[in-house]
């Protein structure tokens, strides 16, 4: 008889306890959360970096067709459809085959101010003139 209750004993202490079980989830779920807002936030930091890259690559696209034409483009579809006189749109050979648009799928605007312009992004939120905006300036 000894021998049955020995067994039972270790039998209810080999397991884990509900207690136990629960303490062990709630700091999986704390460390899931942890790791969850920072992949979150790298993400949105790499969409940010290419979308600057991309327009850093048109503002060079932007300046080959002031070289090419004289002018700067009014605006971003006269890089890949050319000027709207007709007489240098006869020799305009197409710069960009579309139109890019940000890391966000959303469009990059262009704004020509005399002599400088500017291509903007809405950022993370995806809103023009906010203080998430990507800018880059030219001339």
């Amino acid at each position: 008889m000894t021998r049955r209750t020995n067994s039972r004993r270790a039998s209810r202490t080999s397991g884990f306890t509900l207690l136990e079980l629960l303490l062990v989830l709630a700091i999986l779920v704390v460390l899931g959360g942890f790791v969850l807002t920072n992949f979150i936030g790298v993400g949105e930091g790499a969409n940010a970096d290419i979308t600057t890259s991309q327009m850093s690559a048109l503002k060079g696209q932007i300046q080959m067709y002031k070289i090419n034409n004289g002018s700067w483009p009014e605006t971003l579809e006269q890089l890949r459809d050319g000027p709207s006189d007709p007489a240098k749109k006869a020799r305009f050979v197409p710069i960009i085959n579309e139109i890019p648009t940000d890391a966000w799928g959303k469009p990059i605007t262009f704004t020509l101010n005399g002599n400088t312009y500017e291509l903007r992004s809405g950022g993370i939120d995806g809103q023009m003139s906010t203080d998430d905006d990507l800018i880059v300036k030219g001339p």
